[in-house]
């Protein structure tokens, strides 16, 4: 979940359409049956009365302590607004869906409080992550100016260093002014200012909007990652880098200087990832709320979904078409 501008602190940013199953709509709270080229490892379909802890932690407060830099970093290295809480008031479930709602109040310091979920707990140890797959989110977002919901993935471990050297996938994120696109995005590089990213918009066809309940999902492979809405790819990716490259005592990145100093391709994303789920208010990516912006704002998702292959593995292509940092 970034802005593509994104602060260096910021740790943080369906390939099948589903037939109706026992009568129920499609993608209404039912997992899909295996199909020959997908299995389904994992799921959340939100059908209890309230969030499942063995699946989903909560980030808190409006921000986190840098322990690479040894400093605490307001407003998630965004500028964001909002104070995360796991109250009821800002994540629930009813009615088989989870509501992740934005509130404007005076919090902590904060103006707004609103929950952002995911599936590592706080201490960094794991609830579920996978490496490779598809990963699908069935949901509907706010539309209000200054709200920023977001469907994204970081690394369960740090494997080529903070942030974006181990990379982020953004499966999806919105900004609440421009309902009728939304932007899946990779970041990638090494530590600030040496991070990189790469990325799409997909907008709406006319008559529909983030409003409605739309399917987002990426299909990730060895080398390759693709974005899709309702079922149908709008991107693909197949180039990236990774560097560990550290200037001296600073903790700034440090440019690489040949293919020496890159991680071994497809790195950063060939790690297990984990899932969040967020909404954000302001920040640099889109600007704060004004005087008619609505509150409470709230993202519904109706289920999580991941997959894995049932494809046999192959071989591992090479790195696509783009430039290196050290590449004239």
């Amino acid at each position: 979940m970034n802005s593509i501008a994104r602060p260096f602190f910021q740790i943080l940013a369906v390939g099948i359409t589903l037939s109706t199953i026992g009568g129920l709509s499609p993608g209404r709270n039912q997992a899909a049956e295996p199909t020959s080229e997908w299995e389904l490892t994992w799921s959340d379909e939100f059908a209890g009365s309230e969030i499942d802890r063995t699946k989903w932690d909560f980030d808190l407060g409006n921000g986190f302590y840098n322990y690479h830099s040894n400093q605490w970093i307001s407003g998630w290295g965004n500028n964001e607004l909002q104070y995360y809480t796991k109250e009821p008031e800002n994540a629930f479930v009813r009615d088989g869906m989870l509501h992740i709602r934005a509130v404007k109040e005076s919090y902590q310091g904060c103006g707004y409080t609103s929950a952002k979920l995911k599936t590592r707990q706080r201490d960094g140890s794991p609830l579920f992550n996978q490496k490779y797959g598809k990963f699908e989110f069935r949901a509907k977002l706010p539309t209000e100016k200054g709200v920023w919901p977001a469907l994204w993935m970081l690394p369960q471990g740090d494997q080529y260093g903070p942030w974006a050297a181990s990379g982020e996938i953004d499966v999806m994120e919105a900004r609440g002014q421009e309902p009728g696109k939304v932007l899946g995005t990779l970041h990638y590089g090494g530590r600030w200012p040496q991070n990189a990213h790469s990325g799409s918009e997909f907008v709406f066809p006319a008559a529909t909007s983030i409003a409605d309940f739309h399917t987002y999902a990426v299909e990730w492979e060895p080398g390759k990652i693709s974005w899709l809405v309702d079922g149908k790819v709008y991107q693909t990716q197949n180039f990236w880098w990774s560097t560990s490259g550290v200037q001296g005592s600073t903790g700034q990145g440090k440019k690489p200087a040949g293919e020496h100093d890159l991680n071994p391709w497809p790195a950063p994303f060939d790690q297990p990832f984990y899932l969040i789920m967020n909404v954000a208010v302001g920040g640099n990516f889109l600007g704060p709320p004004d005087e008619k912006s609505q509150f409470p704002a709230e993202m519904i998702v109706d289920y999580v979904r991941v997959y894995s292959s049932t494809k046999a593995a192959s071989s591992l292509p090479s790195r696509g078409q783009g430039k290196l940092p050290f590449q004239p």
